[in-house]
């Protein structure tokens, strides 16, 4: 297939401004949406009903509009609870989810002692039980789930301070010791606190690795590509892509400056 691909990307905010961009590093040269549901913003606080109903509605009206090739739920929330319906809704378009990586975490720990950063309404998912049942059995697993991180890190992006006291504090639950033993790796299982990468390498009480998923998915994005058909696009310039808010809040300061180092334009939203 000679053209390039209509890559859609979906978050409840900014964090899927991290799978963006690993996904806009391998694939510059497609046609880029980018959706953030800034309007109910943020996820983790939603009961799962109302959230499959809201997810399904706004893909409703972006698949409408963009017809894309393929489609990003750059979302932990999202991902471990709509994906099933938005498959069987949309059978010809795939769906790449965003799950916590458990399975990296738990190959590369030392101590065995691993840590997941997530949402409440991650850490309270059945499937991020099984994760840890599937690949991290032998491992001692802690489940943090963080009510502050994400909407912290909604406000950095939008350029206001954050309270180094108040992270320290979120991610204090995820480092432990235990018979000589440390917990050697914190799952980022939000999109957004890789945002925060620089505040939480800074505050740790000790150094561990903190795995961001985006560029796995960036990898499953462009292998799905391909098997579809679509050529990859070495070399390409970056195009212009979309924003779109489904608040209708105009993107202005910091957050204005963000889009454009990532070639995106802020559009109207047709989404509810």
């Amino acid at each position: 297939m000679t053209r390039e691909p209509t890559i859609l990307v979906f978050d409840s905010g900014l964090g899927g401004l991290t799978v963006f961009a690993g996904v806009a590093r391998l694939r510059p040269g497609a046609d880029y949406v980018y959706v953030a549901d800034d309007a109910i913003f943020p996820y983790g606080r939603l009961e799962p009903d109302f959230l499959i109903a809201r997810v399904h509605a706004i893909m409703a009206a972006m698949i409408a509009q963009a017809r894309p090739d393929i489609v990003v739920i750059a979302c932990n929330t999202a991902s471990t609870l709509v994906l099933p319906d938005l498959r069987a809704a949309w059978p010809d378009i795939p769906f790449v989810g965003t799950v916590p990586a458990v399975k990296p975490a738990a190959l590369q720990s030392r101590s065995h002692m691993i840590s997941v950063l997530a949402t409440p309404g991650t850490v309270a998912r059945d499937y991020t039980r099984d994760l840890i049942r599937d690949y991290a059995a032998h491992c001692d697993v802690t489940l943090v789930g963080s009510q502050r991180l994400a909407p912290i890190a909604e406000a950095f992006m939008h350029g206001e301070s954050v309270d180094d006291a108040e992270i320290a504090r979120e991610i204090a639950p995820c480092f432990l010791e235990a018979d000589g033993r440390r917990t050697d790796h914190v799952v980022l299982a939000c999109t957004h606190y890789p945002l925060l990468l620089p505040h939480f390498e800074r505050l740790a009480p000790w150094p561990v690795d903190f795995v961001d998923p985006a560029p796995a998915i960036a990898r499953r994005v462009d292998h799905v590509l391909r098997e579809r058909g679509f050529a990859a696009s070495h070399g390409a310039e970056p195009r212009l892509g979309a924003a779109i808010f489904t608040s209708g809040r105009p993107a202005s300061g910091p957050l204005a400056g963000l889009l454009r180092e990532r070639h995106l334009v802020q559009q109207a939203s047709p989404a509810p």
